[in-house]
């Protein structure tokens, strides 16, 4: 014989009761509870049939969203019935914790008792699921996500499902209007981008935001342009939520000296001009001052320099006063991948100066090494590349110890 849907207590009539769930699981406790003369209140992100023709006569309230433990604040009773068990996990030690009666609908007890390998693992901080998927889908996890360069086609699988799922989404300045489109309706999106001229969001309120909605028992995901592990800050961002305990996942994105470059005919590496390729970043003053251009200035190499259309005076200058050639092949691929890409080239000896004159702006990246020659022939993506001013100004002296003196 089948166990009763629900264990009914003669103090249920009038008393609000929160199921969690919108499926035929809660939809058969609901039936039970007005059965029972309660008020139930049901908290999910959809309904069945029946629940949303209840809840659109106001026989039950409806808790629009995924599970928030602030809803067990005006229940006497809770019962889980989600068809998600770690859903269902989270609601009743959110319960537990609130000294709250609690209950797992019929059919859900055992995969409570004994989760998946996947949920099991997932509740240490930091461990590592059965599957990367299933450890980033979890409520209360953070999920760092690289999002590419901007063309949508580049967005990889585990970062789409991600992005179905989440509930929050931490985003930068640079992630595309046509990814962020991609996005549930009911999920909330917060704008935590930098700038260097315009509005910028402090590295310790992305921090704390995180904390917030994860804490809350959210899907967060922390959608980062490019990828998390490619100067996103994402190392600080997996320190901070290890130390406060909250769990996380990394889903890779395409970093944009490798989509840059190939949507720019440009092989970054080539047995013939560069056997070696190095990435550096270029944003300010301090970051110029900790890099070795004696061994940047090295040829047979490329250099991907992010975030440098600000430096570039700065970087003509380091790396001819270290010893490269002026003649130096240089590309620079100005919203790299996405319809209004374009690339300009030249030499070393011109760099900022042709930068100006084709107004290069953000984002872009410098491809700098003999390989950026081929972006001529080999172009294939969006309008052919935009060469140097007709009369380039005079090439400058290479600064010596002299100068210096």
């Amino acid at each position: 014989m089948s166990p009763a849907p629900i264990a009914l207590y003669p103090d249920l009539r009038e008393r609000p009761v929160l199921v969690i769930g919108g499926g035929a699981a809660a939809e058969r406790q609901v039936r039970a509870l007005l059965a029972a003369g309660a008020t139930p209140r049901l908290g999910a992100p959809t309904l069945t049939a029946a629940l949303q023709a209840w809840a659109e006569t106001g026989r039950v309230q409806w808790l629009r969203g995924r599970f928030d433990p602030a809803w067990l604040e005006a229940v006497c009773y809770l019962i889980a019935a989600s068809d998600e068990p770690a859903v269902n996990r989270l609601a009743l030690q959110a319960a537990a914790a609130q000294r709250l009666l609690a209950q797992a609908a019929p059919g859900t007890a055992d995969a409570l008792a004994a989760p998946k390998a996947a949920d099991a693992a997932g509740d240490r901080t930091g461990a590592p699921a059965t599957t990367a998927q299933a450890q980033a889908l979890r409520p209360g996890t953070v999920t760092l996500v690289g999002a590419g360069p901007g063309d949508l086609g580049l967005l990889t699988l585990n970062a789409l499902q991600a992005l179905r799922n989440a509930e929050v989404v931490l985003h930068d300045r640079l992630v595309s209007a046509a990814i962020l489109e991609l996005l549930p309706a009911s999920a909330e999106r917060i704008d935590v981008g930098k700038s260097a001229s315009g509005h910028s969001v402090r590295q310790e309120q992305i921090h704390a935001l995180m904390l917030e909605h994860a804490r809350r028992g959210r899907r967060v995901v922390r959608l980062k342009g490019g990828d998390p592990f490619v100067f996103g800050r994402g190392g600080e961002e997996l320190e901070y939520l290890r130390a406060h305990g909250v769990p996380y996942a990394v889903v890779p994105g395409i970093t944009a000296a490798l989509a840059c470059a190939a949507y720019a005919g440009i092989p970054l590496t080539h047995r013939a001009h560069a056997q070696s390729l190095r990435l550096v970043t270029a944003h300010c003053k301090e970051s110029f001052d900790t890099l070795d251009w004696a061994a940047l200035a090295q040829e047979r190499q490329t250099l991907a320099v992010y975030m440098g259309v600000a430096g570039l005076d700065t970087v003509r200058e380091r790396l001819l006063r270290a010893g490269r050639a002026a003649q130096t092949p240089f590309a620079l691929v100005e919203n790299g991948s996405r319809p209004q890409q374009r690339v300009v080239i030249g030499t070393l000896a011109d760099l900022p100066d042709t930068a100006r004159a084709h107004q290069v702006g953000s984002p872009a990246l410098l491809i700098l090494g003999e390989v950026a020659t081929l972006a001529t022939d080999l172009h294939w993506f969006g309008a052919a590349p935009l060469p140097a001013p007709p009369s380039p100004s005079p090439t400058p002296a290479v600064p010596t110890l002299a100068h210096a003196a």
